[in-house]
């Protein structure tokens, strides 16, 4: 296969011009410059007019596998390649979670015909109870990437001390969702306005992840462990992961597409298809996440993509589950409000999609000889109408609309798993 007449933007490698790309059995074995790749009767794939990068690598997904059939690793692995990635990193809290090799091994053997890579994530506590630590020593033996209980906090001080010094004795990252239930009376619709005019006394507030960033930071300076905070939604939590940051701490952050692209309005356009955790909040909040970006403050744009059944979503907010998938818009989401509307660089974008989360969980990426044929195609000039969805559900506000950002190809293993020439 040759990829031909693109432009490579690669933060991994440092490439950032026109260049072709000759991929045999699975691995890339040759980048020059355009024209200089002879065919041979090869597979060609026309590039022209638009951008190649690495693989889009996701570290926050659910699957629901196993789980309730909202989604499961084959369709969710489709949404993903439909999206541009080629790895995606799932969280723990499935039914039941995984917090056993059994389960791990569960995953990978699915996984073996899924069209990209999955990654698992190992559950830091027994059940996802926040009580007792898992084994972390074994669950890292057998393939767990790193350690999270997405889907609740580590309410128990005495708990994230000892995951932290675990974490740091055998060198795994711990992504933590922040989210304080004493200050969580209403999940899912940020405490406000909107949560007022819909009825609610009090909703999610800001100070659920500010204190447990806040927590946790100071913590992570004692053990040494690395800290990574999950979907940020506060101005004050991305000041207080950059004051952190220069004083030295080892700690990364992730923002989602939702979160700086919609503001807690959107709950009344869109209802339970606005509902997350935490909640989307106000304008100087995503503009916050936004500048975060820009600056380096928050690392990695990760979609938190959580599907959920159309009888689920259905029902009235307060009992509707909070979430949305994202797999398939993220990439447009960040063309339309990071690039088009912010003016953020297109080679930070794709850092954030690629170089940093593989920085952060030590993948093997990269367009270079010798490395594994991991590739997405894409066009920032065209648009993408989100009419339907690969993913087993459609819970998202962004069906129905038009966004700037086109995935044409995404190649994983030397093989084209999603194309839409």
């Amino acid at each position: 296969m040759i990829i031909k007449n693109g432009y490579v933007i690669d933060p991994i490698t440092e490439i950032d011009r026109p260049m072709d790309i000759l991929i045999k059995d699975n691995v890339i074995v040759q980048i020059a410059e355009p024209g200089q790749i002879q065919s041979h009767d090869q597979e060609i794939i026309d590039a022209k007019n638009c951008f190649i990068s690495p693989g889009f690598i996701d570290i926050h997904s659910h699957f629901r596998d196993p789980g309730n059939g909202s989604e499961d690793i084959i369709s969710g692995a489709k949404a993903a390649a439909k999206g541009g990635y080629t790895t995606v990193i799932l969280m723990a809290n499935t039914t039941p979670p995984i917090d056993n090799p059994i389960l791990l091994n569960y995953v990978y053997d699915k996984s073996k015909k899924a069209c990209i890579e999955i990654k698992q994530l190992a559950a830091i506590t027994k059940g996802l109870e926040g009580k007792e630590l898992t084994d972390f020593n074994l669950l890292l033996n057998y393939g767990a990437i790193g350690f999270s209980d997405d889907g609740k906090s580590l309410e128990n001080e005495a708990i994230a001390f000892e995951a932290m010094q675990e974490a740091a004795k055998y060198g795994a990252i711990l992504s933590f969702h922040e989210e304080a239930a004493q200050f969580v009376k209403q999940a899912g619709i940020n405490n406000g306005s909107i949560s007022k005019k819909l009825g609610f006394a009090y909703g999610a507030d800001r100070l659920a992840e500010e204190t447990m960033i806040e927590r946790d930071i100071e913590m992570s300076f004692k053990t040494g462990a690395h800290i990574h905070f999950q979907h940020v939604s506060s101005k004050k939590s991305v000041e207080l992961i950059r004051e952190a940051k220069l004083k030295g701490a080892r700690i990364t952050a992730e923002a989602t597409p939702h979160h700086f692209s919609l503001t807690q309005e959107a709950v009344l356009e869109y209802g339970t298809n606005a509902k997350m955790n935490p909640p989307i909040r106000e304008e100087e909040d995503r503009r916050a996440i936004i500048e975060g970006l820009r600056s380096g403050v928050i690392d990695i744009i990760a979609t938190d993509h959580a599907p959920h059944r159309k009888e689920d979503k259905e029902q009235p907010f307060k009992n509707a589950p909070s979430g949305i998938i994202g797999l398939e818009t993220a990439f447009s989401l960040c063309i339309e409000y990071l690039y088009n509307k912010s003016g953020i660089r297109l080679y930070d974008i794709i850092a954030a999609l690629t170089k940093n989360p593989a920085a952060l969980y030590g993948l093997k990426k990269g367009i270079k000889p010798g490395f594994k044929a991991d590739i997405t195609v894409f066009d920032i000039n065209s648009s993408t109408q989100y009419k339907s969805f690969i993913s087993n559900s459609n819970n998202s506000p962004f069906k129905g609309r038009t966004l700037s950002g086109k995935i044409v190809h995404t190649i994983h293993n030397g093989h084209l798993v999603y194309s839409n020439k």
